[in-house]
């Protein structure tokens, strides 16, 4: 077996000895052999994080951001394993595998650096002698669930904050990505977290319903955080409602870069290029709307093309320079491909690539994109991207804003003053003027609006997700009352 559940720091088999296979989107030969976790697996990992919250809670920060150092360090050390496994499991290259390993590490570091920032403040009152206060305290067990398609940074920060602010998780793993995962959370027993604090569950794609709900309802789980599509999101915020637990989600994209009629032509394609074909496309903030004014569309659309064009594809596990792999599953062929048909016989146009395969798909640009083609709306997750071509400032603005999603989105203009205008309209939770769409630091809030989701990860503004604010008083022990 090559990935198992780990419960209160043991490597274990699912306690009916089930596994799953995950198999190649290419060749279908199986890449890793999962424990497959079941109803009884999942309250036995809420068991042991709650049994070790009760200690953990009281954990000093020192000691906190101790281990969580020394996790980063962990994760840097076990690179050559992620870009292994990432490349068998999901089709990713050594440059975004080492990369999600590298972000993984800054945000375990960025975690440490919070463990004495987790504040309250005093507050004025009309009550002679007493003293008025809140704090911030771990709220319990937290449940992290994420998606395969960037493993270690983002099981990083589904692990990291929520352990940071005295809490513990159980981490349920993508079916796509379990020996990536696992991989994740060795790091974390290795740096000498106790049992407990991190607990691991993988479970075959037909138990996650039930799963997912015993999970969910379990008393001991207090806040729900999940990243994935906007579907499944929906499904989770429900849940969640109905058990009245706070979610943190963060969901779908379909970011637009907008390039505006002075921008450098040269830098926007750059931005492009890394945008919406790092990965296979593959990414929640991966560009796949882009927004051009006609006055330099056809320069730039020439140029973009070209460059797609020189991008080297293949099987990332034998070739190092593949930039375009094969995407997650063979059924996001025939998927993408509906959507360019429909686009092409709406007027579109094919600027470079074409058609897929199964899972394999060239770098290909849609042009010529307008409202009404599926492809306009509808997130692609895949080697494709669109150009979209508009008049003017306010018609890109409106072209941006054209779609149910909000994640993140880029503006390029020499005119920095008017670039900054039209970023402050976008309807997104980050926008970068001259910059890619596809950006993440440690320490800046990073999460969505509208259909991309609530709350943020990352930055101070994570310890509101994870801790409970209280309010608290101390008063004169004789008080007088008017009852």
């Amino acid at each position: 077996m090559d990935s198992q559940l780990l419960v209160n720091n043991e490597l274990r088999a699912a306690s009916d000895g089930a596994t799953f296979e995950r198999r190649h989107p290419v060749s279908g030969e199986v890449v890793t052999r999962a424990a497959a976790g079941s109803v009884e697996d999942a309250v036995a990992a809420v068991d042991s994080a709650q049994t070790a919250f009760l200690a953990w809670r009281h954990s000093p920060p020192s000691e906190r951001r101790r281990l969580l150092l020394k996790a980063a360090d962990a994760l840097d050390a076990r690179t050559p394993a992620f870009i292994q496994a990432m490349g068998e499991e999901v089709g990713a290259s050594p440059l975004w595998a080492g990369f999600n390993v590298y972000l993984a590490a800054n945000v375990f570091r960025e975690a440490a650096s919070l463990a004495t920032q987790i504040q309250g403040e005093t507050i004025p009152t009309d009550k002679p002698g007493a003293l008025s206060m809140t704090v911030r305290q771990p709220v319990g067990v937290i449940l992290s669930i994420v998606p395969w398609n960037g493993p270690v940074v983002l099981a990083a920060r589904a692990i990291a904050y929520p352990i940071v602010c005295g809490n513990t998780v159980v981490f349920r793993a993508s079916e796509a990505s379990p020996r990536t995962h696992q991989l994740v959370a060795e790091a974390l027993v290795e740096a000498g977290f106790p049992p407990g604090v991190l607990n691991m569950l993988t479970n075959a794609p037909k138990d996650a319903p039930e799963v997912i709900d015993t999970l969910i309802a379990h008393k001991a789980v207090r806040r729900i955080n999940f990243t994935g599509s906007t579907r499944v999101g929906r499904i989770i915020a429900v849940k969640a409602a109905h058990q009245l637990k706070r979610c943190l989600l963060e969901l779908g994209g379909k970011s637009p870069l907008v390039v505006l009629d002075d921008a450098n032509v040269d830098e926007a394609v750059k931005a492009a290029v890394f945008g919406s074909f790092l990965y296979q496309g593959q990414i929640c903030m991966s560009t796949e709307r882009i927004v051009v004014d006609e006055s330099i569309a056809d320069e730039f659309v020439a140029k973009f093309a070209a460059r797609a064009n020189e991008l080297p594809a293949g099987d990332p596990t034998k070739n190092a320079a593949c930039v375009i792999g094969p995407m997650v599953t063979k059924e996001s062929g025939p998927r993408l491909n509906a959507l360019i048909d429909d686009a092409l016989a709406q007027g579109a146009t094919l600027a470079c690539g074409g058609h897929a395969d199964g899972a394999v798909m060239p770098a290909t640009i849609v042009d010529h994109v307008k409202p009404g083609m599926k492809i306009f709306d509808e997130e692609t997750f895949g080697p494709i991207t669109t150009v979209v071509r508009v008049k003017g400032v306010e018609a890109a603005v409106a072209a941006a804003n054209d779609t149910a999603y909000g994640l993140s989105a880029g503006v390029f203009g020499r005119d920095v003053t008017r670039a900054l205008g039209a970023a402050l309209q976008i309807d997104c939770g980050s926008v970068h003027v001259n910059g890619a769409t596809v950006q993440n630091e440690a320490q800046a809030p990073y999460g969505g609006m509208k259909n991309s989701g609530y709350g943020r990860f990352d930055g101070r503004a994570v310890i509101d997700e994870f801790t409970e604010l209280k309010w608290i008083t101390l008063e004169p022990s004789v008080q007088q009352y008017p009852v």
